[in-house]
């Protein structure tokens, strides 16, 4: 494994610095990236920004708000956050595989004496049932990388205020807030451990995954001036993109949404003469291709329940959702 050290804490350029080691590091061996952000909301590929986020609260505070590449919900980053990836080649067994890319950061929290971390759900870890981390994937071109974040030293307070909490959510899990849920993991750190910085606890994860007692010994990659220019070209065209991060929001006439074992999927829809106009995918789910493929596919289809069907049996949904049936999007959407 190689780790590429970083000291960046602009959200935009840690998400450009991932995008580019996946798409054009020789990838001869895992690649591990840790990065520390300033305030941020990381929002989920395919969800719809202005109903994760507290819009009013996120331009007051001057938060930035950037879509990341990989499906699931949105998150919140601070300067208590460690983030970590996992980048590789896909071998086809690995996506959805969290219990995987996990267990590393299970066993760095174990041998730290942080006692009890488990993954829970689809893809949270948490000590007592309470969330400290969120993890996500995505795979392109025979590649693939592994993420989440660690709650260390969080400002809950700012996460409460800056993420909107889907009803669907507080539904399904029961819960009231935000902060009922999450937890920091600073204060499970032995006494004597207490005071230990967000870098001082990101320098000892890195040794414990590595399994070494020295920086020195960690095998390195430093990024060169060419990476750079690579990399802030990634963050040009996506990461500072209103586009990329909002995205423009047609007005729709229905509204389907829906709480399934995937994740939730949210559909927006036009439809003109019994036939769908428009369409437009939201979620939290984890897919491996490109939502908008499906939206396509689903424009100029009658929206009637056998059309429907017709439509999405010919679609490989696994791919684009996860284990999701015809008969249930059918249901959803109808």
């Amino acid at each position: 494994m190689i780790f590429v050290p970083n000291e960046i804490t602009d959200p935009r350029l840690n998400l450009a610095i991932e995008t580019y080691l996946l798409r054009e590091m020789p990838l001869t061996e895992p690649i591990l990236l840790f990065y520390i952000n300033e305030p941020a909301i990381i929002i989920g590929r395919n969800q719809n920004t202005l109903e994760e986020i507290n819009l009013d609260y996120v331009k007051a505070k001057g938060i930035q708000v950037v879509r990341r590449l990989s499906g699931g919900g949105a998150v919140y980053h601070d300067l208590g956050n460690l983030n970590y990836s996992f980048i590789m080649p896909d071998d086809g067994n690995s996506f959805r595989d969290f219990a995987k890319f996990t267990q590393p950061v299970i066993d760095a929290l174990q041998e730290l004496g942080i006692e009890g971390a488990e993954l829970k759900g689809r893809n949270d870890l948490v000590i007592n049932d309470l969330k400290f981390s969120g993890n996500a994937m995505y795979a392109t071109a025979g590649r693939m990388f592994a993420h989440g974040t660690i709650m260390f030293d969080s400002d809950i307070d700012e996460v409460v205020k800056a993420l909107k909490v889907s009803p669907d959510k507080i539904a399904s899990k029961g819960i009231k807030s935000i902060r009922s849920r999450v937890t920091n993991i600073k204060p499970f750190l032995p006494k004597d451990k207490q005071t230990m910085t967000t870098h001082e606890f990101r320098q000892n994860i890195l040794l414990k995954i590595f399994g070494v007692t020295k920086l020195e010994e960690v095998k390195t990659y430093q990024l060169t001036t060419s990476d750079w220019q690579k990399i802030n070209k990634i963050a040009d065209e996506l990461y500072r993109n209103w586009d990329w991060n909002y995205g423009k929001s047609p007005a729709f006439d229905i509204e389907k949404r829906r709480k399934l074992a995937i994740g939730i999927v949210d559909i927006r829809l036009n439809v003109v003469a019994g036939q769908i106009k428009d369409i437009k995918i939201y979620g939290d789910f984890f897919g491996l291709g490109e939502i908008a493929d499906v939206e396509q596919h689903l424009v100029g289809v009658k929206y009637q329940p056998a059309a429907l069907q017709s439509s999405l049996a010919a679609i490989d949904l696994q791919k684009y959702f996860g284990k999701v049936t015809v008969a249930e999007l059918v249901d959803l959407l109808y």
